[in-house]
């Protein structure tokens, strides 16, 4: 593999000659399976891996740590995180009703911090001078991991192969098999996929071409809505201070839940997302996801939130949402402003507690109903039937005084005459 030609202009980016020890994010896959053979070869310094278990479904992680420890890795950490990850991240994400563009439910965005702030714990225990991930130049990971890598630790230095070297697929798959470094049978499949328990991320193949619909196989999570059944399915979802915390009834943790729904969504063919996004870097992408769970918790609580915030707070609550989830997407999860309107947000949630009812149906999830004792529905003043407590005959006034500036400004500019201002 021969080395960019393009000059490094950060001081954090690790140099040949200056690592001893480094952490390596290992995902078991290719590119970070040639990384350990690479890094070592390279920088002439002991690979440690870092594999965390935040609710991927598609790979066995004792053989992702025997197969590291096979290519040369001097120890190999697989570390359970899916509760950490439900109960420090994803949290956040539901409470600020967390839609990128809204449309992405932000579920690789939230879990990069998470794996950048456990290798800065195994750096740290280990003593390791650098960490690695598989980020490449042009995506929004390596904002992510290096901001939040960096923020944990300032002197650590970051390797991050495909960005600072150029590797290519090609290069990738003749330098694995030099080193015999075993080939996923997979290596054929056109997407590049991430997953974790909010939500599964895919790229590349056909989805580049954004006047083209996605075919089917780019499904893993989902069946077509087409497909699913062809009767409803109703769920209750039980909340706690913006938290879910019980499904039907039956108490969870909130990953096991999580875990539920993505197969009960899943198979009713909801949480498909087709959208063309913003990245931090400038350029647009077009991305495919799903996320059965998250797309139904955040409709759920929405509704609930609705329902227990007055208007003011509704009208308001959005903005604070919208900006968090564009800190987080962008990587500033460390960032000062993301903590202070986090504070704004858990405050708005101590009130959002209740059950909602979803009926799932053909790719759809609607709120069918909804049950809170911080509610401000009062039947007795919203209906229109005998007994309403509504005083009616006030109502009058209220327009008087309410439409006052209103329509003076529009009879002081001439009402329907108003010219243009060109």
């Amino acid at each position: 593999m021969k080395k960019s030609s393009k000059n490094i202009t950060s001081s954090y980016v690790a140099k040949p000659g200056e690592v001893d020890k480094c952490i390596l994010l290992y995902s078991g896959g290719l590119d970070t399976s040639v990384m350990i053979k690479w890094i070592i070869e390279k920088y002439g310094c002991e690979v440690i891996t870092l594999t965390l278990d935040i609710g991927q479904k598609t790979k066995d992680l004792n053989e992702v740590r025997d197969k590291a420890l096979k290519l040369g890795a001097t120890k190999a950490y697989i570390i359970d995180a899916k509760q950490d990850f439900a109960d420090n991240y994803i949290t956040k994400a539901i409470k600020a009703n967390a839609l990128y563009e809204d449309a992405y439910p932000i579920t690789t965005a939230i879990a990069r911090p998470l794996k950048a702030k456990w290798a800065v714990e195994i750096a740290k225990k280990e003593g390791a001078d650098a960490i690695a991930h598989g980020s490449t130049g042009k995506g929004n990971d390596q904002v992510r991991f290096d901001t939040t890598i960096l923020a944990l630790n300032p002197e650590i230095k970051i390797i991050a192969p495909v960005r600072e070297w150029g590797l290519s697929r090609d290069e990738e798959i003749k330098y694995a098999k030099k080193h015999s470094i075993p080939i996923p049978i997979d290596i054929n499949n056109p997407y590049s996929i991430d997953e974790n328990l909010w939500g599964r991320s895919v790229e590349c193949g056909e989805i580049e071409y954004i006047d083209r619909e996605v075919s089917y196989d780019a499904l893993a999570w989902c069946r077509p809505p087409e497909d699913a059944p062809d009767k409803p399915e109703y769920i209750n979802i039980t909340f706690h201070k913006g938290i879910p915390i019980a499904l039907n009834g039956e108490n969870m943790e909130l990953w096991r839940l999580i875990n539920a729904l993505n197969i009960i969504g899943g198979r009713h063919g909801v949480g498909i997302i087709d959208h063309v996004e913003d990245r931090i870097i400038g350029i647009k992408s077009r991305e495919f996801y799903e996320a059965p769970a998250a797309t139904i918790i955040i409709k759920a609580h929405k509704d609930l939130e609705k329902t227990v915030c007055t208007r003011y707070e509704n009208w308001f609550k959005p903005i604070v949402d919208k900006e968090w989830t564009n800190l987080v997407y962008s990587g500033l999860w460390v960032e000062p402003l993301t903590k202070d309107l986090e504070a704004f947000i858990n405050k708005v949630n101590n009130k959002v507690s209740g059950t909602v009812k979803i009926k799932l149906y053909k790719g759809n999830a609607m709120v069918m109903g909804r049950d809170s004792p911080n509610a401000l529905y009062d039947k007795k003043l919203a209906t229109y039937e005998e007994g309403q407590l509504f005083n009616q005959s006030a109502s009058p006034g209220f327009i008087e005084i309410y439409s006052l500036q209103s329509r003076y400004a529009y009879q002081l500019n001439g009402g329907l005459n108003i010219e243009p201002d060109i």
